[in-house]
């Protein structure tokens, strides 16, 4: 879900089952830096303007084995509840099965675990994804324009570090000035 939103990892950890939408591919979300709604008469002031991501068939055939028939509470779920003295907000328990929203730590350490290939602390880093994601989107021929608006940043220059193209991306970009391309 992370490389195919190219969204950040606490956004897309935040996110609960009942804003999914299942047939559209897309949930809204509260974006790092959200601001909020403008504030009248008895709103909360927890209103925050939601963006939306978007995510395609990987996810969708993933979605499922992970939600496990839940229909309500944190999509992403540590294996165990909380401890008695640990405080949690009511949001960040699945009211099914009373397991723990999953945090940014537990995260980082279940993808090290499961992606080191030389010990402790070699494996995948979760904002990898988002690098990769936006790097492959670029190499595909996506506009700057499209890369802002597929990562929600507000600006280029914050875009254009993450867009990294691989040597044979840069070769392909190259043999469009050889002499005799008719694509010229």
């Amino acid at each position: 879900m992370l490389y195919e939103t190219s969204g950040r990892t606490e956004e897309v950890l935040g996110v609960n089952i009942e804003d999914l939408d299942f047939a559209g591919r897309r949930c809204p979300l509260k974006s790092k830096g959200a601001r909020t709604k403008a504030r009248r008469r008895g709103q909360a002031r927890e209103d925050y303007v939601l963006e939306t991501v978007y995510w395609d068939a990987g996810t969708a055939r993933l979605l499922p084995r992970l939600l496990k028939g839940r229909t309500r509470g944190p999509v992403f779920v540590t294996h165990r509840k909380p401890g008695p003295g640990k405080v949690v907000s009511p949001r960040d328990v699945c009211p099914d099965t009373g397991f723990a929203r999953l945090s940014y730590g537990q995260a980082r350490a279940l993808l090290d675990e499961h992606t080191a290939v030389r010990g402790p602390g070699t494996g995948w880093d979760l904002h990898e994804y988002r690098h990769s994601s936006l790097t492959h989107l670029g190499e595909q021929g996506a506009s700057l324009l499209m890369l802002m608006a597929k990562s929600r940043h507000k600006k280029p220059e914050n875009v254009r570090r993450y867009f990294k193209p691989s040597p044979d991306a840069i070769a392909e970009l190259t043999s469009l000035l050889a002499p005799g391309d008719s694509r010229r």
